[in-house]
């Protein structure tokens, strides 16, 4: 990358805030909650789809209260689109929301990321702010702070972490602190005073404990369902109901009441942060690699309950929910399509369903699976599923969600 000094450039429409990738689960949703702030913002992806779905007014998948923000930013004039890295030349701050995922060795990867800098750098200004967003290998921040000033760049980088359950982005930005560190005094001051517009409070640290605290939180998540995934799988061996466990350990007793119940811990954050964190410990992070066996096995092991009863290779099998949590129609990394994956070469024929994913052809109606299905596994408890009727078909229930709703 050859960049040369732009201290004084100025040029586009008058841009407040920038977020590149910004049509992304973690950019639209803050993207759309400093404009409702009154802020100009630009989204800036590679991604011309999406953003055309975006234009039309239209959320390209299921986030509360974001249709209704997406409106009303378009109407105000002030949100603005495009999928030229050029169009950030001028914007008074940049957020970055490219991270580092992990390759198929669970390591760090940072290509996507270095080409996503190498990108945009021609179009930044020493007075621009860089705020990066996503979960990165810690270390990022001050890297990416020397890096740009090797290419004649001298502009504060701040790492502020995205600490928000999908789907409630918008809920979330409003009433969880935000994380604020810097790699200068302006750096952080700068965040700080463009996220206390959203959160409700800031707790300021160092930019590699920052980056911490987003892996160690995603892990330490990952390593409690891990736990209570172990304990489904004893109490389950042993011919015990675990879910009745679960309520004998947890009510009105306030020192077990966050052990969750079990289920498919999956998704696009918890399992690849906890490797990263592994990757950073030299893989001597042994909680970590163990629980990523758990929640992985967990699928192998429904699956080895099910043949030690019926013979798969003459059922058809219906799979209730292929998102990685209820109620969203985000197909990451969802184990559902593991557990797809291992029955297709067990089964006589495996059957999909889900009420809010939209990018998968092979879905089908829920009384289709239901009517047609031998066995069913509840894969995802959509609030859907809570008065689910299936008659005298078996249902495989990790998370004891049906058993909960008949009590009601």
């Amino acid at each position: 990358m050859t960049k040369q000094k732009n201290a004084n450039k100025k040029a586009g429409p008058d841009i407040d805030l920038a977020i590149v990738g910004g049509a992304g689960h973690v950019g639209l949703p803050l993207a759309l909650s400093f404009v409702d702030k009154g802020l100009t913002v630009l989204i800036q992806d590679i991604n011309k789809e999406v953003l055309e779905i975006i234009a039309e007014g239209r959320m390209p998948w299921i986030d509360q209260g974001c249709d209704v923000l997406l409106a009303s930013g378009l109407a105000s004039g002030r949100l603005h689109l495009a999928s030229d890295p050029q169009a950030i030349d001028g914007a008074g701050k940049v957020i970055v929301t490219v991270g580092t995922p992990v390759d198929e060795f669970l390591n760090p990867d940072h290509k996507a990321f270095r080409s996503c800098i190498d990108g945009i750098a021609l179009y930044l200004q020493n007075s621009n702010l860089m705020i990066l967003r996503s979960t990165v290998f810690p270390g990022t921040t001050d890297w990416l702070y020397g890096y740009l000033q090797e290419q004649g760049m001298d502009l504060p980088v701040a790492y502020c972490p995205e600490r928000v359950v999908q789907g409630l982005a918008l809920e979330e930005l409003r009433s969880v602190p935000q994380i604020i560190s810097g790699t200068t005094s302006q750096a952080v001051e700068e965040a700080a005073g463009l996220f206390t517009m959203l959160a409700p409070s800031v707790v300021y640290t160092m930019p590699k404990e920052a980056e911490f605290a987003k892996l160690f939180a995603n892990a330490y998540r990952y390593i409690q369902f891990a736990t209570a995934n172990q304990f489904y799988m004893i109490a389950t061996s042993a011919g015990l109901d675990y879910h009745n466990i679960h309520k004998a350990i947890t009510q009105d007793y306030p020192r077990a009441s966050d052990l969750p119940r079990a289920g498919f811990a999956a998704g696009p954050c918890l399992f690849k942060d906890t490797m990263q964190l592994a990757a950073f410990a030299n893989n001597q992070f042994s909680l970590g690699h163990n629980a990523m066996l758990i929640n992985e096995g967990l699928v192998l092991f429904l699956i080895e309950q099910v043949q030690n009863q019926y013979n798969l290779g003459e059922l058809t099998v219906g799979l209730l929910g292929m998102a990685f949590k209820a109620d969203i129609d985000d197909t990451r990394a969802s184990l559902s399509y593991k557990l797809k994956n291992m029955l297709t070469v067990r089964a006589r024929k495996v059957l999909t369903t889900d009420p809010y994913v939209k990018d998968d052809p092979g879905l089908i109606n829920l009384d289709q699976v239901i009517a047609q299905s031998d066995l069913l596994f509840l894969c995802v408890p959509h609030s859907q599923y809570k008065d689910l009727i299936v008659g005298e078909t078996p249902v495989i229930d990790v998370w004891g969600f049906l058993a909960d709703h008949e009590t009601d």
